[in-house]
């Protein structure tokens, strides 16, 4: 008897529990601490090929493996981005020019986690060159966290404009060009022209 008593006590006490709503959502933190904002890497000179450092573009994209969320990042070489429990810095991004074989897109990057239980303490946990083409060379080694490179956005002297020649001037399979488009469209007949004859 004191068994089932016993049994439904805590059948009650369960169900009571359960009974209370999901706690108030947290709000996410997305501010950078002060010491992490002013980069300590080494800024690297430019080659003078291509877009300027300055002015270049990464997109780095970064996946929690536990929960299978992921954010994608797009920042300049200085910037330093924060998402949940995780802090990307970009130093540098660079990618091969297009008359140059592998092609490789990389970027200079460091990542910071804060440490569990800590309230402040970011600690490094990567800090190198990732590369979009060989991801297994330099891997962020980090249970929850990982980080990879998924583009350098930046051109060439060598490099085509996006916006390709229409395809009327563009030259036929047997060599000639395209007779020009016409500047103004024709009007169409109008049918008292037509019964005029």
């Amino acid at each position: 008897m004191r068994a089932v008593v016993a049994i439904a006590l805590s059948a009650c006490v369960g169900l009571a529990a359960c009974s209370k709503g999901p706690p108030p959502p947290r709000p996410v933190e997305t501010d950078i601490p002060e010491a992490m904002r002013a980069p300590s890497t080494v800024r690297p000179v430019d080659a003078g090929e291509g877009t300027p450092m300055k002015d270049r573009v990464a997109v780095i994209g970064v996946l929690n493996k536990r929960n299978n969320l992921s954010q994608s990042f797009e920042m300049k070489p200085g910037e330093a981005k924060r998402w949940r429990d995780v802090i990307v810095r970009l130093a540098a991004c660079e990618r091969t020019a297009p008359w140059e074989f592998p092609k490789q897109t990389g970027a200079f990057a460091q990542v910071f986690v804060r440490g569990a239980g800590d309230n402040d303490g970011w600690d490094k946990v990567f800090s190198g060159w990732l590369f979009k083409e060989s991801p297994s060379l330099n891997v962020v080694e980090h249970p929850i966290y990982d980080v990879w490179v998924k583009d350098c956005k930046m051109s060439f002297a060598g490099d085509k404009p996006k916006a390709a020649a229409s395809s009327a001037s563009a030259p036929k399979a047997s060599g000639s060009a395209a007779a020009p488009a016409p500047a103004e469209p024709v009007p169409a007949p109008t049918a008292s022209a037509s019964n005029a004859t």
